[in-house]
């Protein structure tokens, strides 16, 4: 994930062909697509909670109707499309294939099982709900129309956000950072290589799958689903709050002037881009927002190469290093292995950031329930990893090489304020870009909390209702208010994200992926080749049910899942040490250095 204080382009390219429309009627009525408008009138609500929440509906039945879609989406013409698309996509020309969606003609039952009704209709379901199979089947592909060209696009702009891997290198050295970049980026790899894997083995225009929470629940039922949503509601509160903060001491920084006088108070300048925030929060429909994405994500590079430039020609800011990490003027020094007078949780600290920077996980089943071919995520996922695996290692070994010790968080930032031209230009557009990147963030927080808590649990009315709307105007400055109140409270951007990286993004990354590809590995190789599932009923003829049942699933991959279970575990153990750090290393900074909560200093 790129770093919440760094990219614009952070979720910027996401909003384009994943945000448009899903995020937008989180809370709403209905589900605002284009499968609901064609069926609108004769599909109830039960048709679309069924589908996202219905606990009646067992693993067979997921399992089945996605073996089907796979099945036809193999039939699909994607020629001209892959990389071809993303090149469109560089130039302006949008994110999406520009091949119509194949339709499934009502009297083509090709792909379809023969106990399927007539029609490639199921028996029941035009009488219940008023719509055929294939009239359904359709609605939902025309909304799933994202190549793997445009999956490699919006991944690298989603995670690329190297701006804190300078500074994680210099807690860690030249040797540890490479080898822990690597080994982390590769385990992400494995991680997302297990959604994939899961979402293609669960998803259907029958059933589709739209979100990590959706995963969690299909796999281990409603808990696991509201853990969800509640984590990724406070990764995205936390992010907001990470932007405030480094925001506020872009907007110190810029007030200082060249002869670095006058500077604005920092409290202040957070408050003024939360006020922004305010006001531009006000926007419910993140398709008004995909333009300014688009921008974002050019100015984002234009910072990354300016930076690694400019960091050769001046000395490193030792005004910065000194108030957020006590490190006194002189030589630079960089190391190949562990840097010396370093502590233990420093170098956690470091890690942790490397986690933050891989941390793209949360975002890869909402990418993939709008591909067309779900099947081919893994190339665009492959190529996006390799691309922004060389980027971390490039400008972080470049601006570490060029300021050593004195490596700031927030690289751009780093530059001194004798280059104060530079400085303001990476400021300035940053600003820009992370806003941009903050009213995302803030948008689908506030969305999923409205849907998962006030929707759910004390019936607020849908925010396409008046009232909803009525609502969401009161609600956005409150959510920027707690924000403002945490960033302001927590002027340690290092240790902000660490706690972060640790808290949330780890999580999403490194552990659920594995323990739910054990849930799913025990449920899938349950499934013994005696029982029948009746798609009809859409019940499965089980011979044993419970622990046993799992335990026959489990053994049946039993290397695998045990390594899964391993993997869990020690990625909740480095989630507790990473809280440890940072926890720790928020007590010591405030004892140390001249930082404190709602201080008027600015940390850079």
């Amino acid at each position: 994930m790129a770093t919440g204080y760094g990219s614009g382009a952070l979720m910027g390219g996401v909003a384009d062909a994943r945000l448009g429309n899903e995020s937008d009627n989180i809370g709403k009525g209905r589900q605002g697509s284009v499968a609901a408008d064609i069926v609108a009138g004769t599909v109830t609500q039960r048709r679309h909670s069924a589908i996202y929440a219905d606990q009646s509906i067992n693993f067979e039945d997921y399992r089945y109707w996605a073996d089907r879609s796979r099945e036809y989406e193999k039939t699909l013409d994607t020629k001209g499309v892959g990389l071809a698309g993303s090149m469109r996509i560089l130039v302006g020309k949008g994110n999406h294939a520009e091949k119509p969606v194949q339709e499934l003609d009502s009297n083509n039952t090709a792909g379809l099982d023969e106990k399927t009704g007539e029609h490639g209709t199921t028996p029941g379901m035009e009488s219940r709900y008023g719509i055929t199979e294939s009239e359904w089947d359709n609605a939902q592909r025309a909304v799933r129309t994202a190549t793997w060209g445009s999956i490699f696009y919006l991944i690298t702009t989603d995670i690329l956000g190297p701006y804190n891997v300078p500074w994680a290198i210099s807690r860690m050295g030249y040797g540890p950072g490479f080898a822990l970049y690597t080994v982390f980026g590769g385990m992400s790899v494995y991680s997302g290589l297990q959604l994939w894997k899961m979402f293609v083995g669960l998803d259907s225009t029958r059933y589709p799958l739209r979100n990590y929470g959706d995963l969690a629940f299909r796999v281990f039922g409603r808990g696991a689903r509201y853990l969800i949503n509640v984590l990724q509601s406070f990764q995205f509160f936390l992010n907001v709050a990470l932007i405030i903060e480094s925001n506020g001491a872009a907007l110190a920084q810029m007030s200082a002037g060249k002869a670095q006088t006058g500077v604005l108070c920092f409290v202040l300048a957070e408050a003024i881009f939360t006020i922004c925030g305010f006001v531009l929060g006000q926007i419910r429909t993140l398709q008004r927002l995909s333009w300014l994405s688009n921008l974002a994500i050019w100015l984002n590079v234009i910072v990354i190469i300016m930076t690694m430039v400019v960091v050769h020609y001046y000395p490193p800011n030792y005004a910065a290093a000194l108030k957020s990490f006590d490190i006194p003027e002189g030589p630079v020094i960089t190391s190949a292995n562990w840097p010396a007078g370093l502590e233990l949780k420093d170098r956690i600290n470091g890690l942790m950031n490397c986690v933050f920077a891989y941390g793209g996980s949360t975002l890869f089943n909402e990418l993939m329930s709008e591909m067309r071919r779900p099947m081919d995520f893994w190339k665009g996922f492959i190529c996006a990893e390799i691309f922004i695996y060389c980027c971390y290692l490039l400008m972080g070994m470049i601006v570490y090489s060029a300021q050593g010790q004195f490596t700031y968080p927030v690289a751009y930032q780093g530059i001194p304020g004798s280059a104060y031209s530079w400085q303001t230009l990476g400021n300035a557009i940053s600003f820009i870009s992370a806003l941009i990147a903050a009213l995302l963030y803030g948008n689908i927080g506030v969305k999923v909390i409205y849907a998962t808590v006030l929707r759910d649990i004390f019936h607020f009315p849908a925010l396409d209702k008046k009232m909803g709307k009525i609502i969401w105007v009161a609600i956005i400055p409150i959510y920027w208010s707690l924000a403002f109140i945490v960033a302001a409270a927590i002027p340690q951007i290092a240790n902000l994200t660490s706690f972060v990286g640790a808290a949330c993004i780890l999580q999403f990354t490194y552990t659920f992926p594995p323990i739910l590809a054990v849930g799913f590995n025990c449920q899938n190789d349950a499934m013994s080749e005696e029982e029948q599932f009746d798609p009809v009923t859409g019940q499965a003829q089980r011979r044993d049910e419970g622990w046993g049942r799992w335990m026959r699933g489990f053994k049946k991959q039993f290397a695998l899942n045990t390594f899964n279970c391993i993997y869990f575990l020690c990625a909740l153990g480095t989630a507790g040490l990473g809280l440890y750090a940072s926890i720790t290393g928020m007590r010591e900074s405030f004892s140390k250095t001249a930082l404190t909560p709602f201080t008027c200093t600015s940390p850079a």
